[in-house]
């Protein structure tokens, strides 16, 4: 198989990251509540241009040799200083906020391997040769938009399910592999960024993330990415959702619904990201309770003959959540439509804000892709709300803030006729209706001497029940997880000359 020589550039080369910056993507809030969430036991990769310079000193990010392997056209090396290359200045603060023991956000993981550039796509990715790296970082650019070496990376996500994080570059329009479908873009909040659309009017970047410049707001999408692969596999999102949470459509739709939505962001129905910020500023803390959530399947899959699909009026089964994921497939015959739904019901609940992400792959040697929309609807009226109808785009996007109190269906839907490349796709669908409302306890009495309660709150999440006398200091009755309906039940010894103040409180 014949390969093409490109050569690749740096993006960058100043770096400004602040403490506030980890606050603002979510590491924080995460760190002190689930501080187990580091990268453990996730392969990741670093390419770097720049040869013969592209090699990341672990001694400048305060991690030891054996964490790395080096691999270029000669081979590879396990110690460093080596003979394939010398160190990278840009290389070594592009790992710092990736995996880096002082200040990254994935500083415990299992392995990084680090490549020449121009070795990692023109041997390996070009060839479809698989790497061990779930999660790879490429702080680099093509220089121009360069559509067959995307379908390159397209079809490698196909085969081996890597999770690439490119920069989008720094100015003009963003540049190859970052216009790649099925790989993740980033650019730079509050610093220089490309901006979209690509030769074909799809919506680039994906996400952003703040930095100076994209080389060092790529790294932080990876890192995050790290955590949240980390939590998938672990079946944090739900038992036995290990394989379908760690899937890179799955992570892609986390990553992007929950990013925070800066000011001057905006998208239409047929642009369904900004085409600066994509779907908004990394916000890995959103990212994480969206994902343990958990997953839910579709209360219902319809197919149809093309048109408007407005919600079934005899369906009244709703998903126990507000926020969570599914991973799912649908087909159809070739003149029809498939459609997942979604209910849910938010009767009780005025104000709340939808965001809802919609991903999926462009399939192994095509030019095109099968087109999937994102509607939600009125279930009560049949009314339709808002949609994401892009006819290029592999991602839809939702953000309807302010819903009236009602409840509403939540479409997934796959176009059949003659644009259609299949009859089957496999999409991520990650949703929250926000803002996280508080733990409550509801149902509560007294059966004997037993204080009777069930907690409220959101699914795979750790609660302890507290009591106090005096409200002044609280003591523990109970903790426990909620299941998938984001409830459990408990008890409490008391005695009928007891006055007892109760409250819930979140841990990690």
């Amino acid at each position: 198989m014949q390969t093409r020589t490109v050569t690749i550039a740096l993006c960058f080369w100043t770096l400004s990251l602040t403490a506030s910056d980890f606050e603002t993507i979510g590491l924080v809030t995460l760190r002190n509540l689930v501080p187990s969430l580091t990268g453990t036991g996730v392969v990741v990769a670093q390419p770097e241009a720049g040869a013969p310079a592209w090699q990341v000193n672990p001694a400048a990010i305060a991690q030891p040799a054996a964490l790395f392997t080096w691999h270029a056209s000669a081979g590879s090396a396990s110690s460093y200083p080596n003979s394939l290359g010398s160190e990278s200045w840009h290389g070594n603060e592009v790992a710092k906020p990736f995996f880096g023991l002082t200040n990254g956000v994935a500083p415990d993981v299992a392995h990084v391997d680090n490549y020449d550039a121009n070795y990692f796509f023109n041997s390996l990715v070009s060839l479809g040769t698989a790497v061990p790296a779930k999660v790879v970082n490429q702080s680099f650019i093509f220089a121009t938009e360069m559509p067959d070496m995307d379908m390159k990376y397209d079809n490698y996500v196909v085969q081996h399910g890597t999770i690439f994080l490119n920069g989008a570059g720094n100015a003009a329009t963003v540049s190859s592999p970052a216009t790649a479908y099925n790989v993740i873009a980033v650019g730079a909040y509050g610093g220089g960024s490309s901006t979209g659309p690509t030769l074909n009017g799809r919506c680039k970047p994906d996400i952003a993330a703040p930095a100076s410049l994209t080389s060092f707001a790529t790294p932080l999408v990876s890192g995050a990415a790290s955590l949240l692969v980390q939590a998938g596999r672990r079946a944090d999102g739900g038992p036995t959702t290990g394989a379908a949470a760690s899937d890179a459509r799955t992570i892609k739709a986390l990553l992007l619904n929950g990013a925070a939505k800066p000011p001057g962001w905006t998208n239409l129905p047929t642009k369904p990201l900004d085409l600066r910020y994509g779907a908004g500023v990394l916000h890995v803390w959103n990212s994480y309770r969206q994902l343990r959530g958990g997953r839910h399947l579709p209360v219902l899959q319809t197919i149809n003959a093309g048109g408007a699909h407005p919600p079934p009026s005899t369906i009244t089964n709703n998903l126990p959540t507000r926020r969570g994921w599914d991973a799912a497939s649908m087909w159809h015959g070739i003149n029809q439509d498939a459609i997942n739904h979604y209910f849910f019901d938010l009767g009780g609940a005025p104000g709340r804000t939808l965001t809802a992400t919609l991903t999926w792959n462009r399939r192994q040697n095509q030019i095109g892709i099968n087109n999937l929309d994102l509607f939600l609807y009125d279930a009560n009226t049949g009314n339709l709300v808002a949609s994401s109808e892009s006819v290029v785009d592999n991602v839809e996007h939702l953000y309807v803030p302010n819903l009236p109190a009602s409840r509403y269906n939540l479409q997934v839907l796959k176009r059949g006729g003659l644009g259609a490349l299949s009859t089957d796709e496999v999409y991520a669908l990650a949703f929250e209706f926000g803002p996280p409302g508080a733990p409550s306890l509801v149902d509560q009495q007294v059966l004997g001497e037993q204080f009777v309660a069930t907690v409220v709150g959101e699914p795979n999440q750790n609660y302890a029940v507290q009591f106090s006398s005096t409200a002044g200091s609280w003591d523990t009755a109970a903790t426990n997880k909620t299941g998938a309906n984001g409830t459990f039940q408990f008890t409490n010894a008391v005695s009928s000359a007891t006055n007892r103040l109760y409250r819930v409180a979140e841990l990690p």
